[in-house]
């Protein structure tokens, strides 16, 4: 867990926090549009969608069902990171790197404030992979 303390002003990370809100609640009713929450905070379930018995019906639950599961993923990840970045604003640890324990430029978390990592280590996992 970082021991470094988040350096923004608090206008800079109340700008941060309400656009962090806003990504959460805009993801939560996406996936509720095809899911169920479960118990657990950021995970959902997708529905099997029923169009009828027929088999060009049957092909088409198949198919929407397998985008949505997809789909499901891609938010839930999205989710997940809004979360965390939410509970490191709480923490007063937030903008701050989670592999240099550096701060993350305030230019970066505010193009993506979900960011956990700055551009430097970024680019060095990504060069990784």
């Amino acid at each position: 867990m970082p021991k470094t303390k988040s350096q923004f002003s608090a206008d800079v990370l109340k700008k941060i926090e309400a656009s962090l809100l806003e990504e959460k609640a805009k993801l939560e009713k996406e996936l509720s549009k095809f899911s169920k929450k479960k118990s657990d905070q950021d995970d959902f379930d997708t529905a099997f969608p029923d169009y009828g018995d027929k088999e060009d019906e049957n092909a088409a639950e198949v198919a929407d069902y397998v985008v949505n599961l997809s789909l499901e993923e891609n938010l839930e990840k999205s989710l997940r990171d809004a979360t965390q970045a939410l509970d490191r604003l709480k923490k007063g640890q937030y903008g701050i790197c989670k592999y240099c324990q550096k701060p993350i430029e305030e230019k970066r978390l505010l193009a993506r404030p979900t960011s956990s990592s700055c551009m430097s280590c970024k680019k060095t996992i990504t060069q990784e992979v």
